[in-house]
């Protein structure tokens, strides 16, 4: 079943325009990044493997090309895109930390 579909509740660009970013879960979250799925597939259902194959963010984070490019669905430019998405988020993570800011409130610890 395509997100179309789906009610709009339930489909992740209208959850989080709605709730927020947190309130999406981590395929939801990469299902907004991959756009589009394949036949058969939605792209919560891609992010949802991705995942599998995977086992985890940190683990897809660090993915070489080869064993990604070996998931259905994903091929050299969505690589490259993850590539610069993680690298965004290392950054931005990196200056928090440079401004001491990362670890200022018990909130923030938390986080």
């Amino acid at each position: 079943m395509s997100i179309r579909d789906w009610p709009k509740d339930d489909r992740p660009r209208e959850k989080l325009m709605a709730k927020g970013a947190a309130q999406l879960s981590d395929a939801e979250l990469l299902a907004i990044f991959l756009r589009v799925g394949m036949k058969g597939k939605s792209a919560v259902q891609l992010a949802q493997e991705l995942l599998r194959h995977f086992g985890s963010l940190s683990a897809l984070a660090a993915a070489q090309k080869a064993d990604f490019v070996k998931v259905p669905g994903m091929g050299p430019a969505k690589y490259v895109q993850f590539k610069a998405a993680f690298e965004l988020a290392r950054r931005a993570l990196g200056e928090k930390l440079a401004a001491g800011a990362a670890l200022s409130s018990p909130g923030a610890v938390r986080d």
